[in-house]
């Protein structure tokens, strides 16, 4: 039988959304919107927080 892995809970910090694109407000030569990206840092752009368990130091 194949083994189901539990979901990762979803970061609270963005709701599940852990890239976000920003206009700088400039345009580039052919009229574009400068943009810069930036990634949700409590959980380093993976949208899922880690488990307690794996957050654990060994030997510690």
């Amino acid at each position: 039988m194949p083994q189901h892995t539990p979901p990762r809970p979803i970061c609270g910090h963005c709701d599940g959304f852990p890239t976000v694109t920003i206009t700088t407000g400039t345009r580039t030569r052919d009229g574009q919107r400068q943009t810069i990206t930036a990634n949700c840092p409590a959980c380093r752009g993976t949208s899922h927080t880690t488990t307690p368990a794996a957050r654990a130091r060994i030997g510690a």
